[in-house]
């Protein structure tokens, strides 16, 4: 119920906005560092069956350093469905941008999901779809924590656990904060199963949104890399 609350708000009232994503992922086993991006995103809209405006994202790496000044820029249906991107420093002098596909090996190399499912509208949407499919298979606690701090922010944690590893079930513990304000998530956190009894449930994916800004009336320019790459956010 609070997420489709929540899906409903992004959905009529959310047209787009600006933040600072944190990204960490386990990949392969390999629990990698985090990835500090400031993200400008346009949400989708579908009026009467009909794309009226495309899924529009643009990313600016700030840390790692391996990563500072890395930008990538997709948008729906444009550009023969490839994003475009462009290495930070010394690299990025020299090296024009390139196109790539989405899905393809050089642009998920490091990376669970493709920037095509990148934003908090996706978030939502996966936790509808893992909670409808939990419930029907039971093994499922809930909790609500409430007057948790996200950078400052008072959030509600929803807090779901899986006590038994089943094929079927994605984590072991999840958590997702809500923030009481904005009434939409602004943390997902999700953890494997102990590998020892007594052990530390083990972190498999987390994205964090901060300063989170709704509507901050970006436009086509914001998301045109010839108008947008080499120019350091503000």
């Amino acid at each position: 119920k609070i997420a489709r609350e929540s899906l409903e708000r992004i959905q009529t009232s959310v047209v787009d906005y600006s933040c600072t994503l944190i990204k960490q992922e386990r990949i392969n086993g390999v629990l990698r560092p985090e990835e500090y991006m400031f993200a400008e995103i346009r949400n989708r809209k579908v009026k009467d069956g009909v794309l009226v405006t495309p899924l529009s994202a643009y990313l600016y790496f700030l840390k790692p350093g391996k990563l500072k000044g890395r930008e990538v820029i997709f948008v729906e249906g444009q550009n023969n469905g490839k994003m475009v991107a462009h290495e930070g420093g010394f690299r990025g002098r020299v090296v024009p941008p390139i196109w790539l596909k989405p899905d393809g090996p050089f642009a998920m190399h490091g990376q669970l999901y493709p920037i095509t499912e990148i934003g908090i509208e996706t978030l939502i949407d996966r936790l509808i779809e893992k909670g409808e499919r939990d419930r029907k298979r039971g093994e499922c606690t809930v909790d609500f924590i409430k007057g948790a701090k996200i950078n400052g922010r008072v959030c509600t944690v929803l807090q779901v656990k899986h006590p038994t590893p089943r094929p079927w079930f994605d984590f072991h513990i999840a958590r997702i904060f809500i923030d009481d304000e904005l009434k939409v998530p602004i943390r997902y956190a999700a953890y494997t199963w102990p590998k020892e009894a007594g052990g530390k449930p083990q972190l498999l994916e987390a994205y964090t949104y901060l300063n989170l800004k709704l509507n901050v009336q970006l436009t086509d320019a914001d998301f045109r890399h010839k108008e947008k790459f080499g120019k350091v956010p503000r």
